[in-house]
């Protein structure tokens, strides 16, 4: 059975996964008590099954994990109806679709000036790393802007940020633990801080909009705000991150896919994003319980029992998408589920591919020659898939 820690399993999972897929459904992981979905049609099952809700469960009550608890306990990703309903309907209200469309001038003027910098580090040490650079920084500033959080103060959100996704991980360490509990009660302190002070002086952020939202005569709780803010920095910026640098990566590696972007970057920018989410995704696990006894892939999940939807399998599911192993930026039939399906789809996919779409394009223009400078480090993490570091002149 396959080990989620071992680092050649993190370095490469696709030989196993599409080993688990050859099982035919869903398998038992005795470790770690969980049925593992690797098909596309079960993982994507698992998500749009009602009877399988994302049901947190507290680390430990009236304990250092309190911030942790209800950040989670109180957000649209760890709620299920009636009051992910609500939430949703909620924030949907000031998250939409309209507004996160034109936020695409911002996030171009962004890109603009990361490349910039990145060019000035070009010509004075010959390289500049695509993640810390570009690819992190771009989606951060834009959900700081978003969210009206000082210039001055975004440097931190990423590490409050990647120290609280650590503990979606298989098995975290006693350290990651101790920091995400550091993280998320600095962190929700700080949001609470910054909504007491809009509550009072209201401007046209998202904290604005979200602190006197409504809908039905419902509104969004002191911790409901905060939960929600934290999230959207959390997964509003991990799968723009990660999607980004993997799908580079996988490009780098490959002449002819590297060539498609060099000759003319902007006609095939939105195809290209899309086999990044699909060829190496992500966010690979996704977890729910049995509510109710449910069957998924002539596999009784009975209830109280785990699954996970493995969206890194599904996306490579050769039942489904042609030359699942190849990389495509061209490919035109590519239903992937790297954001997810069902209620609990990315409700930040629109602003992620927005990001993506036009930092792409950016990119290759500014710099239609570039390459590798020396080989990626990749994040010791199989759930959120990622670069710690790419190397590019």
């Amino acid at each position: 059975m396959i080990n989620f820690t071992d680092p050649d399993f993190v370095a490469n999972p696709y030989p196993a996964l599409k080993e688990l897929r050859q099982h035919g459904k869903p398998v038992w992981h005795e470790e770690l008590g969980i049925f593992l979905a690797a098909r596309y049609n079960d993982a994507n099952a698992v998500l749009r099954t009602k009877t399988l809700g994302r049901i947190f469960t507290p680390k430990e009550p009236e304990s250092q994990w309190n911030e942790f608890n209800w950040l989670h306990s109180d957000s649209l990703l760890d709620s299920e109806p009636p009051k992910h309903t609500r939430l949703r309907s909620l924030v949907g209200k000031a998250f939409s679709r309209s507004r996160i469309e034109a936020l695409r001038p911002e996030v171009e003027r962004i890109a603009n000036l990361l490349l910039d910098e990145a060019e000035n580090k070009l010509s004075s040490k010959g390289n500049f790393d695509l993640i810390a650079d570009y690819a992190e920084p771009l989606p951060v500033k834009v959900i700081a802007a978003l969210l009206g959080f000082p210039d001055e103060d975004e440097h931190l959100l990423r590490p409050w940020s990647q120290s609280i996704v650590k503990m979606y991980e298989v098995s975290p360490s006693v350290e990651a633990q101790q920091e995400a509990q550091q993280a998320a009660h600095e962190f929700a302190e700080y949001v609470r801080a910054l909504m007491h002070k809009r509550k009072a002086e209201p401007g046209t952020d998202l904290i604005s909009e979200l602190a006197v939202v409504e809908e039905a005569g419902e509104k969004l709780n002191a911790q409901e705000l905060i939960a929600t803010c934290v999230l959207l920095l959390n997964a509003g910026h991990e799968a723009s991150v990660n999607g980004f640098g993997n799908g580079m990566v996988a490009t780098f590696e490959r002449p002819d896919q590297l060539e498609l972007l060099r000759k003319n970057p902007r006609a095939v920018a939105d195809t290209a994003i899309e086999e990044f989410l699909r060829f190496d995704a992500p966010l690979h696990l996704f977890e729910r319980t049995a509510t109710a006894d449910t069957e998924i892939g002539g596999v009784l999940v009975k209830v109280g029992q785990k699954i996970a939807s493995l969206l890194g399998s599904a996306n490579r599911d050769e039942t489904i998408f042609d030359r699942a192993d190849e990389l495509d930026l061209a490919r035109e039939q590519n239903p992937h589920i790297g954001f997810g399906a069902g209620i609990h789809f990315c409700l930040g996919a629109p602003l992620s591919r927005i990001e993506m779409s036009a930092s792409l394009p950016l990119l290759f223009e500014r710099f239609p020659n570039i390459a590798l400078a020396e080989t990626p480090k990749r994040r010791p993490t199989f759930v959120l898939r990622g670069y710690e570091s790419v190397m590019v002149s």
